[in-house]
């Protein structure tokens, strides 16, 4: 099959060793791809090649070389505005070193939305401060999604009140009512915006309202379990309207957001901003040295001791398993 003209395409689904893309400009097109053997061998020389598992990803801008038959070659990869990534499960990302790998879920996105339920499963504060924090370290707006709004209780208007205090910008939502989907297709209107949260919470019903043309996979919380089942089983992504583009992702068992160091977590926890700058040492961890501007704050009532006990329990396992390059 003879290659004829390079254009540019983005990545909207992987499978296997197929990349499926849309010509820039033709997005109506859809293009299956494969990676031409330079781009995977001059990969496989690179002196990080150890650190992360995917060449290419969903968001990814490349060039391709179309074939006679209308099928593509990605010739080359366009260096990323952004990514979103965490720790590879140890399955799939360790290494002979014992070292954690990159897995990058997606790139270029605008906005992270990270969708959370308080009943059906349980709300988890831990997970979802992990997956903020995955965001914030990768440079992405984040926009917290409370899913199940007619499930809602007294707690749950205490940590809602609590998200929105600290400065993240909070959307209260029912997809199953339709509750707070005018406030989400606004938030969306224009950009790349990537769902993601554990299984269970109602992505793929919150996308299937917003564009009922998807017609999603859901599935019912598992009630031994209390825990959601994969619907979604590989990062697609969609456009529903003009410069409008939403990238499912699977439901998440285990979150641990990638190359953070211990005294960099904090920063990334927006409430502890304005106390760092009080702390004593530039290398804080605000754990356990003296004149730290943030446990200062703590104790005066002026943190919350829910975010500092998820910070804590981050910072314990934040570089384990991690070589930094």
């Amino acid at each position: 099959m003879q290659e004829t003209n390079i254009s540019k395409a983005r990545v909207f689904r992987i499978e296997g060793n197929s990349y499926f893309v849309r010509p820039l400009e033709d997005l109506a097109t859809l293009m299956r791809c494969s990676l031409k053997g330079k781009l995977k061998n001059d990969f496989s020389l690179k002196r990080d090649k150890l650190y992360t598992t995917d060449i290419c990803v969903v968001g990814d801008i490349v060039d391709i070389l179309t074939n006679a038959d209308g099928s593509g070659v990605i010739s080359k990869v366009d260096e990323r505005n952004n990514q979103l990534s965490r720790k590879a499960p140890r399955i799939k990302g360790a290494s002979y070193r014992g070292e954690r790998l990159e897995q990058v879920i997606a790139s270029n996105i605008d906005k992270l939305f990270v969708v959370m339920s308080f009943k059906n499963p349980e709300f988890n504060y831990k997970t979802l401060d992990r997956f903020l924090i995955a965001g914030e370290s990768s440079g992405i707006e984040t926009i917290a999604v409370f899913n199940k709004s007619d499930l809602f209780d007294e707690d749950s208007e205490l940590w809602y009140d609590l998200y929105k205090s600290i400065g993240y910008k909070v959307i209260s939502m029912s997809a199953k009512t339709g509750y707070g989907i005018e406030e989400l297709e606004k938030e969306i209107h224009g950009s790349t915006c990537l769902f993601w949260g554990s299984s269970g919470v109602g992505k793929s019903s919150i996308l299937n309202k917003l564009h009922p043309v998807l017609d999603l996979d859901t599935n019912e919380i598992s009630e031994k379990t209390n825990r959601g089942k994969h619907t979604t089983v590989a990062v697609k992504m969609f456009t529903i309207g003009e410069d409008t583009h939403i990238i499912d992702t699977p439901g998440v068992r285990e979150i641990e957001p990638y190359g953070i160091k211990k005294s960099d977590l904090g920063h990334y926890f927006l409430e502890f901003q304005e106390y760092i700058s009080k702390c004593k040492y530039n290398s804080c961890t605000h754990n356990h040295e003296p004149g730290c501007g943030v446990i200062d704050a703590l104790e005066a009532g002026e943190l919350s001791e829910f975010r500092y006990d998820s910070y804590l329990r981050m910072l314990e396992t934040t570089e384990d398993d991690m070589i930094f390059k």
